[in-house]
């Protein structure tokens, strides 16, 4: 989640996620700051009226353009393509390959998942 507290932002994450998604949380949640930060603001209130934006059934199922931009924002942030296209020049890649995702996953610290999604978006 992400809320702003006299002007200043404050991003929490779950500390029982791996690691990995903590930093995919935390880019997230800097790419709703740097991109919605008006729209964040203005969200539902929650203890002490603080403005939240947090992750529900909408933000999960992936149409929701605020979280859809937020996550194009993070996937950019934590995996370059400039970095990716340099890993990638070595050999051949197979994006089918679990084996071969989950190594270039680990190399850039995210999750198998953030790693297909990645690749998927940028050679589909």
């Amino acid at each position: 989640m992400v809320y702003v507290k006299d002007g200043t932002p404050i991003i929490g994450v779950n500390a029982l996620h791996h690691p990995n998604r903590q930093r995919f949380t935390m880019a997230h949640e800097i790419g709703h700051l740097l991109l919605h930060r008006t729209e964040i603001t203005k969200e539902i209130h929650v203890d002490k009226e603080f403005p939240m934006l947090m992750r529900d059934s909408v933000s999960s199922a992936g149409v929701n353009e605020m979280e859809i931009e937020a996550n194009l924002f993070a996937s950019e942030l934590l995996m370059p393509v400039e970095f990716l296209a340099k890993s990638l020049d070595a050999e051949p890649f197979d994006i089918d390959d679990e084996g071969a995702v989950r190594a270039l996953a680990k190399e850039y610290k995210v999750s198998a998942s953030a790693m297909r999604f990645r690749l998927g978006n940028l050679f589909a």
